[in-house]
């Protein structure tokens, strides 16, 4: 059996401007909301948002019977360009999520990626015998939720041209 990619990208085209999805994709409490894996956020140490690298979270994820939290740190931070975070194991990072703002076509492009930076040998069986199919339904969640930041943030009916 293949084992299962340990980096992948998703981009969508959304008509609003970085900063508009950059609001959307930054407030990580809706996560839930966009993410068919991640079903909830949890802020720890008292921080609320994003707003420097270091605040740390708590993300709750299902994938069909399986679930799982991990803790996060954010590990990049500039408003309407990036937003990154790793998925913690104690003190090691495991895999970096990232949400780059470009503008284009008067709206913004908006890519999702991740990168495995340690695959700790369980969460490697999991990932590539427990979890069959991991590849094609993690790319399919990653269109879901950049679909769903694209309805919100198209929403309000202005198009990027309006700004």
């Amino acid at each position: 059996m293949p084992r299962t990619a340990r980096e992948g990208q998703v981009t969508v085209h959304i008509d609003a401007p970085p900063e508009r999805v950059w609001e959307l994709v930054a407030d990580l409490e809706r996560m839930g909301e966009w993410s068919p894996e991640c079903y909830r956020v949890q802020w720890l140490d008292g921080a609320s948002a994003p707003a420097k690298t270091g605040a740390r979270f708590k993300g709750s994820n299902r994938f069909r019977w399986l679930r799982w939290s991990m803790n996060c740190t954010v590990t990049e931070v500039e408003p309407g360009r990036v937003l990154s975070w790793t998925t913690m194991r104690g003190h090691k990072a495991l895999v970096r999520w990232t949400y780059r703002f470009e503008p284009a076509g008067g709206g913004t492009d908006l890519t999702e990626s991740f990168e495995a930076i340690h695959m700790p040998l369980d969460a490697a069986i999991i990932e590539d015998y427990v979890m069959a199919n991991r590849d094609q339904e993690r790319e399919r969640a990653m269109r879901t939720t950049l679909e769903r930041i694209k309805a919100a943030a198209e929403a309000d009916g202005s198009s990027a041209s309006d700004h």
